[in-house]
């Protein structure tokens, strides 16, 4: 049962940090990415669509998202799903398709989406930090219970402490990836909120440095 506890513990981290990722996702960076129109929701025949579900979404330029829907019927719906959900985009419906130029970030929109950022951290650290206080409390209702012993309740505490550990580093990364923005005004750097500026010589490739602090395997040795 202790054990029963811990796995569904970690199971609502897990899906906790998921739904986290996803959030992050549609955070703008200055580049045309379709995970930004992740929560655009379109009238289709009196019901609400996502726009993914009713239409083909493509990046053919670095600055456009373009939208070509299965039904021509349903452009304007999708032109004003994009005008209200107050993405600060101005949609161009040519007829067939609708194109979004993705505009480039003033210095105020990098705050504002830093800010976005932290606070979807903010928030899902305490989302974990909340489930680490139920799987606590129902240790502690074994323990008072007789059903384990004060020994096992302290290791199996343990336990879930460094599952809480490990998910708040996730969202951690998750952060400093949100928020690593870089675009063509940054060419050569990588932008962080908690590491330094880099820039580079001629020894050195931005894209492969991006590249590697991604990587998996470097966060975990990190």
């Amino acid at each position: 049962m202790p054990k029963e506890i811990i796995n569904q513990c970690e199971q609502r981290m897990q899906k906790t940090i998921e739904a986290l990722k996803k959030d992050f996702a549609t955070i703008r960076t200055g580049k045309a990415n379709p995970s930004i129109l992740n929560g655009v929701m379109v009238e289709y025949y009196g019901s609400p669509m996502p726009i993914h579900q009713i239409a083909s979404i493509s990046v053919p330029e670095p600055q456009m998202i373009v939208i070509k829907p299965y039904d021509k019927s349903i452009l304007k719906g999708i032109e004003k799903a994009i005008q209200t959900a107050n993405l600060g985009f101005n949609p161009q419906n040519d007829g067939d398709l609708v194109r979004i130029p993705i505009p480039p970030l003033t210095e105020q929109t990098r705050k504002e989406l830093v800010k976005q950022a932290k606070k979807l951290a903010e928030d899902n650290k305490i989302a974990i930090r909340n489930i680490r206080r139920d799987a606590i409390e129902q240790l502690k209702k074994l323990e008072k219970d007789s059903i384990i012993s004060e020994d096992e309740l302290k290791r199996r505490s343990d336990e879930v402490q460094k599952a809480t550990d490990k998910f708040i580093d996730n969202i951690k990364f998750g952060w400093e990836h949100a928020v690593a923005i870089t675009d063509d005004n940054d060419a050569g750097m990588l932008v962080s909120h908690r590491f330094p500026q880099y820039s580079f010589n001629n020894g050195m490739i931005a894209q492969f440095f991006r590249y590697l602090i991604l990587d998996e395997n470097f966060k975990h040795h990190l």
